[in-house]
């Protein structure tokens, strides 16, 4: 059973990569090689710049958001991963005596089907919110992303090439920034929190030196998250903050690192 859960962990570690790599080489490659020759970045000016550009360009635009979807998605295992690896280095991490004490109520409890034993979960609260909120952060930023996609895409399909374009011909806009990047990163940031203070608490009392720098990391990770959302939930027609970006690339080599991390792990 431990060889199961090792290869869970190498499994979803080899996804984090791929999906981290998505948006730290996959997202910035394409815009610099698609978008940019096509007018982009002067579409981002405003709003109907931007539904006009899609409006002649919505398979690159799809093609765009199709990426930073794929990435979210392939790296969504990341905060229930995380959490099983805290709980399996403080089951580890246990005090001969307290092994001893525990013996009977271990051969009691039993395992579950990934190794752990049943009694691991208990006292992790904090652990557990962070699983959760990760999770959910990122598929408010999968799924917020892919219905503002959508959105745009009918907006500016329904256009006339040479009409002009009221202010507010998309006006659902911010509320789906808001879905993202203040929902979603507001959640993200929590999650970091959470995992960095957990690691952060033990230190190098239980982590190797690279874990107690992840979850330090992590803290960092959390207030840029939240900076980002607060930033967005005070302009959501902007579409996204200026720290929305940095915020996101930071988190996916964080998520780079962690599956570094866990593809590199080897049994006991």
């Amino acid at each position: 059973m431990k060889r199961t859960f090792l290869s869970k962990l190498h499994r979803n570690g080899l996804y984090c990569i791929i999906g981290s790599l998505v948006l730290v080489l996959g997202v910035p490659l394409y815009q610099f090689l698609v978008l940019i020759p096509s007018g982009y970045a002067n579409a981002l000016v405003n709003q109907s710049l931007a539904l006009r550009w899609i409006n002649t360009h919505s398979l690159h635009f799809l093609g765009y958001r199709a990426l930073l979807i794929l990435g979210f998605v392939l790296i969504i295992s990341l905060p229930f991963t995380l959490f099983r690896i805290i709980v399996a280095q403080e089951v580890l991490g246990r005090e001969p005596e307290q092994d001893d004490e525990e013996e009977a109520e271990d051969q009691t409890a039993g395992v579950e089907a990934d190794g752990m034993p049943s009694f691991a979960w208990r006292g992790k609260g904090y652990a557990v919110l962070a699983a959760w909120a990760g999770f959910f952060g990122l598929l408010l930023f999968a799924a917020g992303t892919l219905a503002s996609t959508l959105y745009l895409v009918s907006s500016a399909a329904s256009i006339h090439p040479q009409a002009s374009i009221s202010p507010g011909a998309a006006p659902l806009t911010g509320f789906f920034a808001i879905l993202t990047f203040t929902a979603g990163g507001g959640l993200l940031a929590m999650s970091c929190l959470f995992f960095g203070a957990v690691i952060a608490r033990s230190g190098l009392s239980l982590w190797p030196g690279i874990w107690v720098a992840y979850g330090y990391v992590a803290l960092a990770l959390a207030a840029l998250f939240s900076a980002s959302a607060v930033e967005v939930a005070s302009a959501p027609g902007s579409g996204q903050g200026l720290l929305s970006t940095p915020a996101i690339l930071l988190f996916a080599l964080w998520v780079l690192w962690f599956g570094v991390m866990l593809v590199r792990l080897k049994p006991e």
